[in-house]
Order: structure tokens, then C-alpha cells, then sequence
């Protein structure tokens, strides 16, 4: 990645919740990766002085998005909705696991079809093709 960003900081040490950063998370199909300024909200002054905030602010400066890595990507062809899955009480860690302990995010389950289905079967969710694909 770009920047050593940890969850672990922001989650267990600051206490931010998920939709802190990722607002859009239950508010519409994509949870988001965060924009500059929504970390220079608070990084114009907390640990300003720290390598991996001077590397943000130079994103900022040149008002620039991250280019992060995508570690959780679904095929194109995959309709997969955020806010569904919140509305219905599903926390963030059955699919993404324990970010929360993660210095550096990594895929802990597979989010493949079979996965999902599964899960559907067990909750009584549905399983109709149109659901999940477009």
C-alpha cells in the first residue's frame, strides 16, 4: 500500500467506529475507501509529524486520492451491497474479519460465490441468480 495505514490505531486506540471513515458504508451500495480529506480532518494535527501523515499530506498537497490497493475486489459482474448487509445486522468482521487487530489489511475469507451462498442458505436470505449478479 501506499501508506502503512492501521485499523488497529484508529479503531482500538482513537475508538472510531468503521462508518466514521467509511460513511457511505450504510448509506449506499459501496462501503468506500475514504477520501484525503476525510484523514486530514484529523491528521492536519494529530501526528502531523509522523513519515506516514507527511506522506498523506503530500496526496493532499497535490490533492491527489490514494491509490490504494484493492484487497477486497469482487468480479465485475458481482452486485454486492454494503447497506444491504448492515441493515440486516451483519458486522463488518463476518466478511473483512478482525480488522480491527489488522496493522495491515488482508482478505481472511474467500467472498467467492460458494462463500455467500452459504451464508444466504443459513440466514434465509435469497439465492435467486439476480440478487448477486447483474
Amino acid at each position: 500500500q501506499p501508506i502503512a495505514f492501521s485499523h488497529n490505531i484508529h479503531i482500538e486506540k482513537a475508538g472510531l467506529d468503521c462508518t466514521h471513515c467509511h460513511y457511505y458504508a450504510d448509506k449506499s451500495p459501496r462501503a468506500g475507501i475514504p477520501a484525503v480529506q476525510v484523514c486530514m480532518k484529523c491528521h492536519e494535527k494529530v501526528a502531523a509529524d509522523k513519515p506516514e501523515i507527511k506522506k498523506l499530506k503530500s496526496y493532499w498537497d497535490k490533492q491527489e486520492p490514494i491509490p490504494w490497493v484493492k484487497v477486497h475486489a469482487q468480479a465485475w459482474h458481482v452486485r454486492f451491497t454494503h447497506k444491504r448487509h448492515i441493515k440486516a445486522n451483519i458486522e463488518c468482521t463476518y466478511c473483512h474479519g478482525e480488522i480491527k487487530a489488522m496493522d495491515t489489511v488482508r482478505k481472511v475469507r474467500s467472498l467467492e460465490m460458494g462463500w455467500c451462498l452459504t451464508c444466504h442458505r443459513e440466514n434465509n436470505a435469497p439465492t435467486d441468480c439476480l440478487t448477486c449478479h447483474r
